[in-house]
């Protein structure tokens, strides 16, 4: 039978943050240095629902013009992992157990595993903003990556609630920590993160959620589809975003895009970029071939 493929409404999940005199201690201490510091301490947050509602009250008064970046003439130490619950438990990409493809089960495991994505996710786009809150970017970068952050969250919140009613929930099953390293070899240079992490891992979304889509509706299971479809068109989003700001950074340097990140791409990323690509999807956010085909299995040598 055919589930509905209506996401359950979203909650307000402030409530995470307060505690009986307030916010919570270490939000409220990063408030005081500004959006930096209150990206550190979603970055900081172990438990995942404590970090979903540290980036809902913070993107809340970032939006609301009730926080401002305060003094950002030196850079804020960020951490070099981020916080963590006890579970899922962590194992190298090359022992992570094959997941079933089909049934239940493996939609569950579908789920799990693009929920510890988006949780990634979530760290890596607060990160960026308290990591290189110091670059002297115009406020429209952090409105984008404030909203690009509030929406990771977002993602992992739906992903997590989609878990709770198959039965089961995040941590359940094992994960691995490819993506926070790979996000952290460019935690040097803000235009090799911009290269990395929207324009390769986030574009990477962009080819293959609609087959993930199709067979999910193809297993009946509507209600989770409709959670990706909401991941999809904002991934399109995150990813011009990252087009718009690497072009930023690359004009203020005076460097040519397409060879630029194809030469940061080469030296900053240990996976392959490889087809099939969604060019229509990429083209929509901005992202023409030029940049990723020649960086393809097909295209020039790494």
């Amino acid at each position: 039978m055919t589930e509905s493929a209506q996401p359950s409404p979203e909650p307000d999940n402030d409530a995470e943050v307060a505690t009986g005199d307030g916010l919570e201690e270490e939000l409220r201490d990063g408030l005081k240095d500004g959006l930096p510091g209150a990206a550190r301490a979603i970055v900081l947050a172990a438990d995942p629902m404590q970090k979903v509602g540290r980036a809902r009250h913070t993107a809340r008064l970032w939006q609301q013009g009730k926080l401002g970046l305060g003094r950002v003439s030196q850079r804020l130490a960020m951490p070099d992992r981020p916080g963590r619950p006890a579970k899922p438990e962590m194992m190298a990409p090359r022992d992570m157990p094959r997941r079933s493809a089909g049934g239940e089960k493996g939609r569950f495991a579908l789920l799990h595993a693009l929920a510890h994505i988006e949780l990634n996710a979530v760290d890596m786009s607060w990160d960026l903003i308290g990591r290189f809150a110091h670059e002297g970017m115009p406020s429209a970068f952090f409105d984008d990556w404030v909203q690009v952050g509030l929406e990771e969250a977002k993602h992992f919140d739906l992903l997590c609630r989609r878990l709770g009613e198959l039965g089961g929930g995040y941590g359940d099953l094992p994960a691995h920590d490819g993506l926070w390293q790979s996000a952290q070899a460019t935690g040097h240079d803000l235009t090799a993160r911009l290269a990395v992490v929207p324009l390769v891992l986030e574009a990477r979304g962009l080819d293959v959620t609609p087959a993930m889509i199709d067979n999910l509706n193809r297993a009946a299971d509507d209600t989770s589809a409709a959670v990706l479809e909401i991941i999809y068109r904002d991934e399109k989003r995150h990813v011009a975003f990252g087009v718009r700001w690497f072009r930023f950074m690359c004009e203020r340097q005076g460097l040519a895009p397409e060879p630029t990140f194809q030469a940061l791409v080469r030296a900053n990323f240990r996976g392959t970029v490889k087809p099939p690509f969604n060019d229509r999807a990429r083209a929509e956010a901005g992202l023409a071939p030029g940049f990723y085909k020649p960086l393809s299995a097909f295209g020039a040598p790494r």
